[in-house]
């Protein structure tokens, strides 16, 4: 059954602004070409999305034409602003960007284990207050949060996680209560797996395991193009793995004694401590800095110590899922680049039958705040984006 008229002008209009967002501005000849539509078909759809305060004319083409022909159109980026943040255990980072993801303003505050629960919320939403009114905007169309702990799979809020701050879940409930906006919370690996997927080093495959090495540990699962959260919202809890080389087992309540023992972010800084590695002063997580400063100086036998712990956590994943393909993400994955992407390659080889690629992280601790905002980006446009928005 063929598409009705305004359905089809709505499947139109959408493709060209989706072009738009993924070429940048483009010409009335362009999107002829690239849509495959009929040049009156085109003139129409860009008539409409011109009053509908979407797209304008941002230039013209080549210095000889002039003319309708000529005009370059892009999308309208202040039609909406948006907001980011990356929640973590002790602080939070907040971006304020356009429709078109470009950074506006952008701030991070300290929040100290002592702070109390009510003052860190408080602080946390003036810093997004402060930086959006740095940013020019009035009001925020969407906000992507990136938080530690699971994501209840039907509420789409955040749990009550033991070991995690109260303000966490405060936060949240604040802006959602506070914010004329649409907030959307996600568990941070996994937005640091969506960031990686659209934007790092993951952008060919559509199966892969994210590997967050950082404060703590964390997986995130793509199976077919899609992010699995598993039925509770906790797939990739890989700090609660029991693996050798610990001196325990993990509880319910408490991860030590499983992979988080091994590869978090203390166990590697107590490895570093072990080979007489130290770490450069620097703004960087300190277990990223040791790992940095071991691949700088070719310390093989720090790696090859610290090789056999990821590999550890990557076979048991890669055994059961056989993605073909995992990324060491977080400040620590980066930080170890090629170098140690290639020898848990190795070692993950001789551990397990399955032939699985190793890749470095591209976007390091960054990924968390870029994934909240491509999901608040994307929740914007899909609005505004949407028939008669």
């Amino acid at each position: 059954m063929p598409a009705s008229p305004s359905t089809a002008r709505a499947i139109n209009d959408r493709l060209a602004l989706r072009l738009l967002q993924q070429e940048g501005p483009l010409t009335a000849g362009q999107l002829k070409t690239m849509t495959g539509l009929s040049r009156p078909t085109v003139a129409d759809l860009v008539e409409r999305l011109q009053g509908s305060g979407l797209i304008q004319v941002v230039g013209e083409s080549g210095a000889e034409r002039r003319g309708p022909n000529a005009r370059v159109y892009g999308i309208v980026a202040d039609r909406a602003h948006l907001a980011a943040l990356d929640v973590r255990t002790r602080s939070v980072t907040v971006v304020v960007a356009d429709l078109l993801g470009v950074t506006l303003a952008e701030a991070s505050l300290p929040i100290g284990s002592d702070t109390g629960t009510e003052p860190a919320v408080e602080r946390a939403v003036a810093l997004l207050e402060r930086t959006a009114r740095e940013a020019g905007a009035s009001r925020l169309h969407s906000v992507g949060i990136g938080a530690p702990g699971l994501i209840d799979p039907v509420s789409g809020e955040l749990r009550d996680t033991s070991g995690l701050p109260a303000w966490h879940r405060s936060l949240v409930a604040a802006l959602q209560e506070r914010l004329p906006a649409r907030v959307l919370v996600e568990n941070e690996t996994n937005l640091a797996a969506v960031a990686e997927q659209r934007l790092g080093v993951a952008r060919d495959r559509d199966t892969f395991v994210f590997l967050w090495l950082g404060h703590g540990i964390g997986a995130a699962l793509f199976l077919d193009g899609r992010l699995r959260r598993g039925a509770s919202g906790g797939a990739g809890e890989i700090g609660f793995l029991p693996v050798p080389g610990t001196t325990g087992l993990p509880a319910a309540d408490d991860c030590e004694g499983g992979f988080h023992s091994l590869a978090a972010s203390a166990a590697v800084c107590a490895l570093g401590a072990q080979y007489g590695i130290e770490a450069a002063e620097s703004q960087e997580p300190r277990a990223a800095s040791v790992v940095r400063a071991a691949v700088a100086a070719g310390r093989g036998d720090f790696l090859d110590a610290l090789t056999q712990r990821l590999a550890l956590g990557a076979a048991a994943v890669a055994s059961v899922l056989d993605p073909g393909c995992v990324v060491l993400g977080g400040e620590v994955g980066h930080a170890g680049g090629t170098e140690l992407a290639t020898r848990v390659e190795a070692r993950l080889a001789e551990l397990t039958p399955l032939r699985t690629e190793v890749r470095a992280g591209k976007l390091g601790g960054a990924a968390v705040l870029s994934g909240a905002l491509l999901t608040a980006r994307e929740a914007a446009q899909d609005e505004l984006f949407a028939p008669g928005a």
